[in-house]
């Protein structure tokens, strides 16, 4: 069992587990494709930095992506960065590739899901081993990752829901 699955079990949250080749290609396409999901459905988990000493984490769908001035609006701050490879590595523990949204952070860590992936009925996460991946309603990835729902991929909508 993994920490991911323990930290889900531990807070009685649903989720399924959804095995691929560790031979399959790097990438959440790449895991749409041997799921059977959209790539909408599979969330990309991106770490990013601000000039404000600040790591967050982003999840957007593997078909999406960040509208730099939403980011910026989000986090409070005007220069945000990817995190770099070593980074991630340090802020999550995990590597790039399969980066669980919970169990990791520490107190106060800010987490943002993209409010599209409200309207998907399961979305497919990282587990923290390439191989392994979490389907999960949205919902339940709210509650698990503590999330701040936003608007970061649509030009035409608020950044914030209530907006």
């Amino acid at each position: 069992m993994l920490p991911s699955h323990a930290f889900l079990d531990r807070h009685k949250i649903p989720y399924r587990i959804a095995n691929f080749s560790p031979d399959t290609p790097k990438g959440a396409s790449s895991v749409a494709d041997v799921l059977g999901l959209s790539n909408h459905q599979t969330i990309k988990t991106l770490i990013f930095e601000s000039d404000k000493d600040e790591a967050v984490l982003i999840m957007v769908g593997a078909d999406q992506n960040v509208i730099s001035g939403h980011l910026k609006k989000v986090v409070g701050s005007r220069n945000i960065q990817l995190a770099s490879a070593e980074r991630v590595i340090e802020i999550t523990g995990y590597k790039i590739g399969s980066i669980p949204p919970f169990c990791w952070q520490p107190e106060g860590f800010r987490s943002f899901l993209d409010t599209d992936m409200m309207k998907e009925t399961i979305l497919a996460v990282g587990a923290g081993v390439w191989g392994n991946e979490i389907l999960i309603t949205p919902a339940n990835l709210v509650i698990a990752s503590q999330a701040m729902v936003v608007n970061l991929t649509d030009r035409e909508k608020p950044i914030f829901p209530l907006d």
